[in-house]
């Protein structure tokens, strides 16, 4: 009886030989219309799609998000009615490294999630810090390249980042909580996860709210030290992506409380400062934090390629019962999460399996193009009398936007009475760190600086330290000039 596990060419064409090309003779030259060897070739050189500009190194999980706690009354989104189970994956990540680097560089923690509701696909994309280094779009594309590879020596440099950092004021807040110790998670399950942008709310009367998501880790926050990280550095390059491997093929699975911050649509108008400013956070005194529901990861992917590497996280992905706010970077990533995915996955990326919604049916008129295998039919347009879906007017209520006019400006948002680019920085310096994070802090700063950072940029980074915390810049500076 024949083997029936025989293999085939991607066509199921059955194949002659695993070992051997089809040559002119045992000893001439291969013909080209060896098709499987062809195939073969072809097919390894384009194993690899692009990497993520950020985020490129990372790795997740699936699991379920259960609301727990009522919160209709801010919005009727399917997903966060009580008692709601939704299947849902989860993506962490670094930002600056590409897909080989280290686990444990110093560095922000990619926070990505997708939620396969009955409304569609919802998905947020946040980090382990509740801020961002900047507020506009327009210098997204510096920063990340500051943080990359020189254009001469193809090394990344300290002294470039500190140069973009410290002549961007805004960047204060989120560099103080990167050099302090959550700049290091002791691992992916042991961080908080945040939204960091602002959001829109709406509930089933039309009411609007403005909120932050603030996924509470179950496990704790934990830390490594930088002489922990490096070490890891040097035996395990995968220590978060393994640890988390790890603890979900063992039954550990690592959970996340979800809470909210709440905003009434007109506070924005009057707050002390601008609600939307990604650099900012909210008081919790001003905004507690409300609880919302859990999420668990229980499942480890079968395929990290086609159910990690080529998941797609857009924040453009909103279902009905959510929405933007006028924070400027959401809605720079509202444009550019998708097209980056167009551009390194292809025009259909939506068609893969992880990025399809499991919990209903897609009806849309889009068609043709790379990697296509599902079209709609006809008719092929709308408006239509053929029979062809059409937009539901009176189905789920959108977010409806705010109110907005005014001249045409370049102008980051409207000061108002504590919008500066310091004060939450130092408030984190001197309130929130106790003496030994304010120590390891300062530790952590030098350490960086020691490593390429020269003149001019030296001065501008102790100024920009000093506004910060004066004692913090003072503290630097003289960790700089001491013997060595």
């Amino acid at each position: 009886m024949a083997d029936s596990n025989f293999t085939t060419d991607n066509s199921g064409i059955p194949v002659h030989s695993d070992s051997d090309s089809l040559t002119v003779g045992p000893d001439g030259p291969i013909l080209l219309h060896d098709a499987y060897l062809i195939e073969k070739m072809a097919a390894f050189n384009r194993e690899r799609v692009p990497e993520r500009q950020p985020h490129a190194k990372g790795a997740g999980a699936f699991g379920v998000f259960e609301v727990t706690h009522d919160v209709s009354a801010y919005t009727h989104a399917k997903v966060f009615q009580p008692g709601t189970k939704t299947e849902m994956l989860a993506r962490f990540s670094t930002v600056a490294g590409e897909r080989g680097s280290p686990d444990t560089w110093r560095d922000p923690r990619g926070f990505a999630l997708k939620f396969y509701t009955e409304d569609g696909n919802f998905d947020l994309v946040g980090n382990n810090t509740p801020v961002f280094f900047m507020r506009d779009p327009l210098k997204f594309q510096d920063f990340i390249r500051s943080q990359k590879r020189r254009a001469d020596n193809n090394m990344r440099d300290n002294d470039m980042q500190w140069d973009f950092w410290s002549l961007s004021p805004e960047s204060a807040h989120q560099v103080t909580w990167l050099m302090g110790d959550r700049g290091i998670p002791r691992s992916w399950r042991h961080m908080n996860g945040y939204s960091s942008h602002t959001y829109m709310w709406v509930n089933a009367a039309g009411q609007r709210f403005w909120v932050k998501y603030h996924f509470k880790t179950d496990q704790g926050v934990e830390f490594l030290t930088q002489a922990d990280a490096d070490a890891l550095v040097a035996t395990d390059g995968d220590y978060h992506t393994r640890d988390l491997w790890e603890s979900i093929a063992g039954g550990n699975h690592p959970s996340w409380t979800l809470h909210m911050q709440i905003m009434p649509f007109d506070d924005a108008k009057t707050y002390r400062f601008n609600p939307f400013d990604l650099t900012k956070v909210w008081p919790h005194g001003d905004y507690p934090l409300i609880e919302v529901g859990r999420m668990i990861l229980n499942a480890n992917p079968a395929d990290y390629h086609t159910q990690i590497e080529q998941a797609a996280f857009a924040p453009s992905n909103a279902v009905p019962g959510t929405g933007p706010s006028p924070d400027k970077m959401l809605l720079g990533r509202w444009f550019s999460y998708p097209d980056a995915h167009r551009h390194r996955i292809g025009p259909n990326y939506h068609e893969i399996p992880v990025n399809t919604p499991h919990a209903t049916e897609v009806r849309s008129y889009s068609k043709d193009g790379p990697m296509r295998h599902h079209n709609p039919g006809d008719p092929v347009y709308v408006p239509n009398s053929k029979g062809g879906p059409a937009a539901r007017v009176d189905g789920p209520r959108e977010a409806a936007g705010w109110h907005s006019d005014g001249e045409m400006v370049r102008q980051a948002y409207t000061l108002r009475a504590d919008d500066d680019d310091w004060g939450q920085a130092g408030t984190l310096v001197r309130e929130v760190l106790d003496d030994a994070a304010r120590d390891r802090l300062v530790g952590n700063i030098v350490g960086h600086l020691s490593n390429g950072v020269t003149e001019p940029v030296l001065a501008q980074v102790y100024e920009y330290l000093g506004n910060i915390d004066a004692d913090l810049g003072a503290r630097v500076r003289a960790g700089m000039t001491a013997p060595r």
